[in-house]
């Protein structure tokens, strides 16, 4: 490790902590006002973490007599910091989403009775059986996945499974023993 990188350590002495102890208690309120008015909630929080790091890293530079213009300054730069952080990450999700094409939400749905009997489950049963029949995943995985026994979980599935061969038949009425009715006008044709 680099010779002051590792500042929590290389000199935390009690008076050193005293002293950023109070000044923390001193800036705090102001700086999260100031960041909040500036950020949304999310951001204001970690942005203020960092702020308050930096104040750590960088105690001895902390004026004594004033110290909220110098934090203000350091918060300030945070800001931007994330701010310019926020905008690359979403021209990077754009230009992901652009270049790449959209994948069927829900694959495999061809056939209207099968997507009906889908839709029909509980979204437990659903998310099951997305694991093992679109994921390609063994119970083992599932049960990884989903914080459950294999045993759990091989139970589950094959309750899922019959639960969607049933609802597979209630949709489709001819499997379910009714005739299509035509009208007379469609039995001439």
């Amino acid at each position: 490790m680099l010779a002051g990188h590792n500042d929590c350590s290389v000199s935390s002495s009690p008076e050193r902590r005293q002293r950023f102890e109070s000044l923390a208690s001193l800036v705090f309120d102001p700086l999260q006002r100031y960041l909040r008015r500036r950020l949304d909630p999310e951001d204001a929080s970690d942005v203020l973490s960092e702020t308050l790091l930096v104040v750590w890293r960088r105690l001895d530079e902390v004026p004594k007599d004033n110290p909220l213009p110098w934090c203000y300054g350091v918060a300030r730069r945070a800001a931007a910091n994330q701010r310019r952080s926020r905008r690359r990450q979403l021209r990077l999700v754009e230009r992901i989403e652009r270049e790449r094409p959209t994948p069927n939400v829900e694959p495999g749905f061809d056939d209207p009775v099968l997507e009906a009997a889908f839709d029909g489950l509980s979204e437990s049963d659903r998310e099951l059986l997305r694991l093992w029949a679109w994921e390609g995943l063994e119970p083992r995985e599932i049960a990884t996945v989903l914080g459950l026994t294999v045993n759990a979980t091989t139970l589950r599935l094959s309750r899922a499974r019959k639960k969607l061969a049933a609802e597979m038949t209630r949709q489709d009425p001819i499997a379910a023993g009714q005739k299509t009715v035509r009208h007379t006008k469609e039995q001439q044709q």
